[in-house]
């Protein structure tokens, strides 16, 4: 079974539970840690020869557009994760527009490659930001991966879809979705494939949760990361008890447990996993 490898490329001070303590004004003071970390993420995959997708974030990609090249080069699909990191319910449908449009001209300049997957910061695809994905659509992006079937403070559709499937929008026009990855215990959905999650459950329970996946339901997994996630050596930000614990828990031990995951199962980039599904617009 093939399964999804995915990246939010992104910078340690650019995550939303921060922003409150962060400007975006002094984002370019700060020191960044993004390139180095993404490396360090595509030479792991490279030592396991798997590809992925790696969904960036346009002020990255004009700043370190080498980095946005050699994720290309290396064979790995380019996906879009906003402008500057705002999640879709903090925006009106006018400035939606504009950031993506922005954010997917800065990665195609510089990855020399189509963009044609996206995924909301946040995972803010939710009940109230549902028109984002006419506009998706209306921008030719084929693919969405956004949607989060679980209760959450800050996203989640709990009652959506759990696997990859085709979205027909009020216009008419369709879109995919490949939504994150849940198991299905006691009639709840449950989050283990990425982010604190992944950090947070051992090793053991997220192997048998993928393999239940891929066995039982025969179903492919969304997995997900950052790269500040592979980097304990980051600058810590003043920010709540709830925010740090989510967003340093068990740095040090990520990159071995991935280490651990990319040799166990099979992963190529969404885009791929998708067409070997049918969906066939999405490889077009």
């Amino acid at each position: 079974m093939l399964n999804a490898l995915t990246v939010d490329v992104e910078e340690y001070f650019q995550v939303e539970a921060f922003r409150d303590r962060v400007s975006e004004r002094d984002w370019s003071r700060l020191p960044s840690r993004v390139e180095a970390s993404t490396r360090r993420l595509l030479d792991l995959f490279d030592r396991h020869e798997v590809a992925a997708t790696f969904f960036i974030v346009g002020w990255v990609a004009r700043r370190h557009p080498d980095l946005v090249r050699d994720i290309a080069v290396r064979g790995h699909e380019v996906g879009c994760h906003s402008d500057a990191h705002r999640p879709i319910y903090a925006l009106d449908p006018d400035s939606f527009r504009s950031d993506v449009r922005a954010a997917r001209a800065a990665i195609e300049d510089a990855a020399g490659a189509a963009v044609t997957g996206y995924r909301a910061p946040t995972c803010s695809v939710v009940r109230r930001t549902w028109w984002a994905l006419e506009i998706l659509a209306e921008e030719g992006f084929r693919y969405d991966s956004s949607i989060f079937p679980i209760h959450h403070d800050r996203y989640g559709i709990p009652d959506a879809p759990r696997f990859p499937h085709r979205i027909r929008l009020d216009s008419g026009a369709d879109i995919v979705e490949f939504p994150m990855s849940t198991l299905r215990l006691a009639g709840q959905n449950l989050p283990f494939a990425g982010g604190g999650y992944f950090r947070l459950l051992p090793y053991p329970l997220i192997r048998w949760a993928l393999r239940y996946l891929n066995e039982r339901e025969e179903r492919p997994a969304m997995v997900y990361l950052h790269p500040w996630e592979v980097d304990p050596d980051q600058p810590r930000l003043p920010a709540g008890l709830l925010t740090r614990f989510r967003h340093y828990v068990n740095l040090d031990g990520t990159e071995t447990k991935l280490d651990r995951l990319l040799g166990d199962f099979a992963f190529v980039p969404a885009a791929r996993v998708l067409a070997s599904l049918g969906f066939a617009e999405v490889a077009a």
